[in-house]
């Protein structure tokens, strides 16, 4: 409980870390973000869970971006008749309605009017995110007949798209489960993983997440047949495809408390009859 009650802290407080103004379209009052600001800014924000889009001209009008239907079900694209107009018939052939494209075409057009414009774009692409933690498990896919539950450390390296959109990653994990005096059993695990983040806002996100390839060594003290203690030592390489969930708390411009819950199930591995539990709790930070 004082775990959950931090958490709920830490997220409250991070929320204040990023201002926003407050400005009022057609009526409605909303809290937005400057993403670019030059000739042409554009405002955006994620509002009751969807991203919306705003450009602002230098005398101050701000107009939405939007993409709506006709009653046959097609886009009109109206964010593109919007800014080709803005703009005095700058090419949005290939403009998207995303913040990553969005922001592109503004910095593009600003280059091209302001001499004094300063560009924000880089050519980074992919961000990279390395992260640690420490938890406790009770080695589900494992026969453990008292439920004995281990300390789990654990490294892992994150690869991402640099859009601040993108609700796709790739991992690389690290982690080792410690032998106990009741459970003898020892595993140092790397794998390769995928979360998709199915609620994903800028200081919050909530995601699946699989590891679809894994390499175990495994240490394992028991009592043989003769009632000698014996040990066994293997590795094993294998495509589980396990399944758990997570969530990452922005608690800095660059940094995340994150949760996981990491061995829910897996398809090709069986639960040894315990409930799954295998929670880490970590931090992580953009390289």
């Amino acid at each position: 409980m004082k775990k959950i009650i931090l958490l709920c802290v830490i997220f409250t407080l991070s929320c204040s870390l990023f201002s926003q103004e407050t400005f009022s379209v057609n009526g409605e009052t909303l809290e937005l973000k400057t993403e670019v600001n030059g000739k042409l800014d554009l405002l955006w924000n994620v509002i009751d869970g969807k991203y919306r889009y705003f450009v602002r001209t230098e005398n101050g009008t701000i107009t939405e971006l939007k993409n709506t239907k006709s009653p046959e079900g097609n886009y009109n694209e109206d964010y593109k008749t919007t800014l080709y107009q803005l703009t005095n018939g700058q090419s949005t052939k290939n403009l998207k309605l995303t913040l990553y494209s969005l922001k592109d075409f503004f910095d593009s057009y600003n280059t091209l009017v302001d001499d004094s414009y300063s560009s924000i774009q880089s050519d980074k692409k992919l961000g990279l995110r390395f992260g640690f933690s420490g938890g406790i498990t009770n080695n589900p896919f494992v026969g453990n007949p008292d439920n004995t539950f281990a300390p789990l450390i654990g490294v892992e390296l994150e690869l991402y798209d640099a859009n601040n959109e993108s609700r796709h990653s790739g991992f690389l994990q690290g982690r080792h489960a410690f032998s106990t005096d009741d459970f003898n059993y020892a595993t140092t695990e790397f794998s390769l993983g995928y979360r998709f983040r199915f609620i994903h806002q800028d200081t919050f996100s909530l995601y699946g997440q699989t590891k679809f390839a894994t390499v175990n060594f495994t240490d394992v003290t028991f009592i043989d047949a003769n009632a000698m203690e014996a040990d066994i030592n293997e590795t094993a390489f294998d495509f589980p495809f396990i399944f758990g969930i997570g969530t990452d708390i922005k608690v800095s411009d660059n940094s995340y408390i994150t949760f996981i819950y990491s061995e829910i199930f897996a398809v090709f591995f069986d639960n040894q009859g315990n409930f799954p539990l295998d929670f880490s709790l970590g931090y992580k930070l953009n390289l």
